[in-house]
């Protein structure tokens, strides 16, 4: 039997290029494709509108385009019209390439927030159109999803479709036996341990934003956590403005110090019952899994050393920082811990990671 061929047409009536571009990679990618294919679609020709008068033996099927929707809704919209929910073997075949695996990975480490494709390209070493045809793949296999913020995109992990895609693998291909399941799956439903909590803040220099909230959480949490600190970079020193910034706001800083990751890697260091990367640096950072399997956040702020200008505007983003900290780390030291189980604790974390910089 012939397969019946599909010509995929896009209205990009006001979309401006690059987004039309963008569409039409997702469109023609691997992944896509063989989505379409496996459920007996023919083949795919993703066109534009301008280009579509032509092939009148194809089924044609239009896409609205628009600068509301942008190029998530086409893509959902193709998803509806032309193949359902992606399934699992079109996910574990795009995670396949070690590319898409790396990009996957770090997008995990920003969940549920998005990420620049120019932050990841920068991370991951990876050429711009290299990176382009990886966030393709994910995006059309379901697993990422993608946004525009003003004249920006942003690529977030799916979470639903990743927690679907999770529990068929331990679930029905693994049948749930428990010889499968690692420890950490069956510490979840268990509640959370005693206070004092241990909090960890990452950055990639532990010389402001990381002691900052090392500082605020030590003396407004009232006894409730043990905070601590550390950087990705070795070698640094707390930063004069940060100091200041802390003595003014009452802090003691006398106990106060730069430390690097590692302290916190080892056997005897302390269980950490969560940790918090406060900079996208220390976000993209590829490490090891924590053993007890913290809840943790991305709080990402940007690195006030990097202010310029006259030496009072630079004490100025110090303080904006420390006051941007303090928000998120007063409705944390509030949340009823006693009442939350872990899943709630992270919804919470995640929250307040998306708290507005400015108040």
């Amino acid at each position: 039997m012939q397969r019946e061929r599909y010509d995929l047409v896009v209205k990009t009536e006001h979309l401006p290029r690059p987004e039309v571009q963008a569409l039409l990679s997702v469109l023609r990618s691997q992944a896509f494709k063989a989505e379409f294919g496996a459920i007996g679609g023919g083949t795919i020709c993703a066109t534009s509108a301008a280009s579509s008068a032509r092939r009148d033996a194809c089924r044609r099927i239009v896409m609205k385009a628009s600068l509301d929707g942008g190029i998530a809704s086409c893509i959902q919209e193709a998803w509806k019209t032309l193949a359902p929910p992606p399934r699992a073997a079109a996910a574990f075949a795009c995670l396949g390439h070690p590319g898409r695996l790396s990009v996957f990975r770090m997008l995990m480490r920003f969940a549920p927030q998005g990420v620049r494709p120019t932050e990841i390209a920068a991370a991951l070493g990876l050429k711009p159109n290299t990176l382009s045809h990886h966030l393709a793949d994910l995006t059309a296999c379901g697993l990422v999803t993608v946004t525009r913020q003003g004249r920006s995109l942003f690529y977030a992990v799916d979470l639903h479709k990743t927690e679907s895609l999770i529990g068929y693998l331990a679930l029905d291909l693994g049948r749930a036996r428990p010889d499968l399941m690692p420890k950490a799956l069956h510490e979840k439903a268990n509640p959370m341990p005693d206070m004092p909590f241990n909090v960890l803040f990452i950055c990639s220099g532990n010389s402001a934003r990381s002691i900052f909230a090392e500082a605020l959480l030590r003396d407004l949490g009232a006894g409730k956590f043990t905070a601590h600190s550390a950087g990705t970079r070795p070698g640094t020193v707390i930063n004069p403005f940060a100091l200041e910034v802390l003595g003014r706001n009452g802090h003691a800083t006398g106990g106060l110090r730069a430390k690097h990751l590692s302290e916190f890697q080892g056997p005897a260091a302390p269980q950490m019952e969560f940790v918090f990367t406060v900079c996208d640096t220390a976000a993209a950072e590829d490490c090891p899994p924590w053993p007890g399997q913290p809840i943790t956040g991305h709080w990402g702020l940007p690195d006030p050393v990097k202010a310029t200008g006259t030496e009072a505007e630079r004490a100025l983003v110090f303080a904006q920082t420390y006051g941007a900290l303090r928000r998120r780390i007063a409705a944390f030291v509030d949340l009823p811990f006693a009442t939350l189980d872990r899943l709630a604790l992270q919804t919470r974390v995640d929250a307040i990671g998306a708290l507005p910089e400015k108040a």
